[in-house]
């Protein structure tokens, strides 16, 4: 009987973008340390670069920086090739790149006859709101094509990034909670259509989590106050308090792992029970 690594992970090469991010740059140093191989991919080369050195410092050294630009066909595919001239496989791909945008956010959760216009979905710019989807669900979409292709020859994993907000619509990020709904539905027709070659897609949709691109929206200027917003999104959260990026490292896991080799097309919600609660 073949026995399989007890960290799931041990030995793969895993594609990660976003790597350098609030909640990928903890995932990574968690498959590191499980024994993982790991392509840091960042829009900023030197972003990628002193994120490795760090890890390096802290005796993680199986990483690979790559600059690459997940909007930019021709840049994820020079990217490939760089991975392959390294490690020969890719046996995971992480779709972490992604995030939220005070451009393709509306300030006013609903609009009221005393409401400013630009304040509301009516003062939503299209490049706001294109800026946000492009980022996220084309920035899904893209790596799956380069990635995706060389793992046709062996099988692999993918694992994106999904959202509360697919679920349900929530007010203010109407941009975001498109995209995010978009690739909940791309996780299911790319499991579907890739099934056959051993290759399994899955999503994460994180509850909430303090990042660099939804900290406005969660907390005052002094980053410890809770807006508004933040008090409603703990009271919705029956565990009462926001996601760690700890939190994520086991779930995602699994799901790479051939522990989960009979699951794909699902989203994992990770979020202390926000999806679970109606509010009363």
């Amino acid at each position: 009987m073949k026995k399989t690594p007890a960290s799931g992970v041990e030995g793969k090469v895993v594609v990660c973008t976003g790597a350098a991010g609030v909640l990928c740059s903890s995932l990574t140093e968690d498959l590191l340390r499980h024994g993982a191989k790991v392509a840091v991919l960042d829009l900023r080369g030197d972003v990628a670069r002193e994120f490795c050195a760090k890890l390096a410092k802290k005796g993680l050294g199986q990483t690979l920086p790559v600059e690459a630009n997940v909007l930019d066909k021709e840049s994820l595919e020079k990217a490939k090739r760089e991975i392959l001239k390294k490690w020969r496989r890719i046996d995971v791909l992480v779709n972490g790149a992604g995030g939220n945008h005070p451009k393709g956010t509306c300030p006013e959760e609903q609009i009221t006859k005393d409401s400013k216009l630009e304040d509301t979905f009516f003062g939503l710019t299209g490049e706001g709101f294109e800026f946000v989807n492009k980022l996220n669900l084309v920035g899904t979409v893209l790596p799956c094509q380069v990635f995706c292709r060389e793992m046709l020859k062996r099988g692999g994993s993918v694992l994106n990034f999904c959202s509360m907000a697919a679920y349900q619509p929530m007010t203010k990020v109407a941009a975001y909670g498109a995209a995010k709904a978009g690739i909940m539905n791309f996780t299911k027709f790319l499991a579907t259509h890739l099934a056959p070659m051993g290759i399994r897609v899955n999503a994460l949709a994180p509850g909430f989590f303090i990042t660099n691109q939804n900290r406005f929206l969660l907390l005052e200027k002094d980053g410890k106050t809770l807006t508004a917003r933040g008090n409603k999104v703990i009271a919705k959260t029956p565990m009462r308090k926001f996601g760690q990026p700890s939190d994520l490292h086991g779930a995602a896991r699994f799901l790479m792992s051939d522990e989960a080799s009979f699951i794909t097309g699902v989203t994992l919600p990770v979020d202390g029970g926000f999806m679970c609660y109606s509010g009363v």
